[in-house]
């Protein structure tokens, strides 16, 4: 990969770099909230899952969830930061309809997690560094529900005290492409730990975008943020209106104002909610129900040695077995299709090295293939790693040829059956025997004395004629190996 062009904005009066921090608010994996025993489950009931602790009854005290710090930690060892030993919660006061506390719990001055770096490979460019500010702990606040009333609101408490945390990047992204590559790669490492399922469309994952414009070589100029973006599409289409809009904006003699925004991805825009509050407009203070939080030695250690394999190194570890570059890029973004790969290839009697180029080269082409024909992911395939193990061990000890295979494949995704029951009942090994495979060659090169002369002629592109006659003529079982040993010989 090279370096791309920069990207630009083109104004009327010249070009505008644009700048980019993106805050990652990511639902931890956890079965209940962060300072309450209420579940987390989606799609629950409104209010279903809501404890007096949640809904600010008096006298209920936070008791923290030990599996959401740990989850924190491990999320902070994946991106390489720094952690904290020691961290402290602070009240972050303001009001709002959905806030029943009337403030949020957070971290503001000792965050649980320093700063860090993540690796974005944007395409078509060169891998850059994204730094990453902090990670913290919170609170999520509850809902409003709009179109339920002609006149009123409702609030839904299921989401007030889940855990979030949330990932602030320095504003180190310059372009849209490279914020989308970015929310893509940080949210493959996500799923890798098991920290947040990164499912956007729930809203466990989500973007707060920020953006500022200046002219190449000037300081920063005044920034907007757009919140709660929740799709990579949108947080692209959230940059390049916002960008667009600073630069109109400052060329018709306008002022850049400091505030939050709303993407309205019907109308691809950006629209004004309200100003941008500072930390201290929060009031933020110590939270005086919860101690400082202080993490062991011991604790740490069980954290780093819990971390799986993560996507780069997984990426490294496949090309250097022989995986195409590009399907190991493929395979290792999505932990779900990783482990789909590493189940296929344990289920051939073949080493890693000689099974996983072939086995890569199978699944991004004939079962991602099928997948995308049937409208199904990889988890909903009707084709099991064991089932494509087999297949593939039936290819690589010459039992089917690709051919053969494909059609074998076929009929898998068809009936649910194993590869061999197929082959046995329906006949479809390859043969690779010699004097079969010489009969038929024979017929056809009497059938063909013409196109015989002719290859004896010096016309060596025939060759691939008798190939597929004999192919055709054996129903695709013949060995291509063997029938091709055969025309060699008996061709002269």
């Amino acid at each position: 990969m090279t370096d791309a062009s920069p990207y630009t904005v083109k104004g009327a009066t010249g070009d505008w770099e644009v700048v980019i921090g993106l805050e990652v608010h990511a639902q931890i994996t956890s079965q209940a909230k962060l300072f309450s025993g209420a579940s987390t489950a989606f799609g629950s009931e409104p209010n279903a899952n809501v404890s007096l602790v949640d809904a600010a009854m008096p006298g209920m005290l936070p008791t923290l969830n030990a599996e959401c710090v740990r989850q924190a930690v491990r999320t902070g060892m994946a991106l390489g930061a720094h952690i904290h030993r020691r961290s402290q919660f602070d009240r972050k006061n303001y009001f709002y309809a959905d806030l029943p506390q009337g403030y949020q719990i957070s971290q503001l001055y000792h965050p649980i997690v320093g700063e860090g770096v993540l690796e974005i490979e944007p395409a078509d460019a060169a891998p850059k560094h994204i730094g990453i500010e902090r990670i913290h702990i919170e609170q999520d606040a509850g809902k409003l529900i709009h179109d339920q009333h002609p006149t009123q609101s409702y609030v839904d408490l299921n989401r007030s005290g889940v855990a979030l945390m949330e990932i602030v990047s320095k504003p180190d992204m310059t372009s849209p492409e490279e914020a989308g590559a970015y929310v893509k790669k940080l949210r493959s490492i996500l799923r890798y730990v098991g920290s947040c399922d990164g499912n956007m469309d729930q809203g466990s994952m989500r973007a707060d975008v920020n953006v500022s414009v200046r002219r190449p070589g000037e300081g920063l100029g005044t920034r907007t943020e757009t919140k709660n973006v929740n799709s990579v599409r949108f947080v692209m289409a959230a940059i390049e209106h916002e960008a667009r809009r600073q630069v109109d904006l400052i060329e018709e003699g306008g002022t850049v104002v400091q505030e939050t925004r709303l993407f309205d991805p019907d109308r691809g825009v950006t629209r004004s909610m309200r100003s941008k509050e500072d930390a201290h407009d929060y009031r933020y203070f110590p939270d005086p129900d919860l101690l400082p939080l202080e993490l062991s030695e011991e604790f740490l250690a069980e954290c780093k040695a819990s971390l799986p394999e993560l996507p780069d190194a997984k990426r490294a570890r496949y090309v250097a077995a022989g995986v195409p570059v590009y399907n190991a890029a493929v395979i290792t973004a999505d932990v779900e299709t990783a482990r789909w790969f590493e189940a296929l290839v344990e289920a051939s009697p073949k080493s890693f090295e000689e099974i996983a180029k072939p086995a890569s080269n199978w699944l991004i082409s004939d079962l991602f293939g099928a997948l995308n024909r049937l409208g199904r992911d990889i988890a909903d395939s009707p084709v099991s790693p064991r089932q494509g193990g087999e297949l593939l061990s039936l290819v690589a000890d010459g039992t089917l040829s690709g051919s053969l295979a494909k059609q074998v494949f076929e009929i898998m995704l068809e009936t649910g059956e194993d590869a061999g029951a197929i082959v046995e009942a329906r006949g479809l090994k390859q043969t690779s025997d010699t004097g079969a495979i010489e009969a038929v060659v024979a017929g056809i090169m009497a059938a063909n004395a013409d196109k015989v002369a002719d290859y004896r002629g010096g016309k060596d592109k025939l060759f691939g004629f008798f190939v597929g006659q004999t192919m055709k003529a054996m129903g695709g079982k013949a060995n291509p190996g063997v029938v091709n040993d055969v025309l060699k010989t008996m061709l002269g």
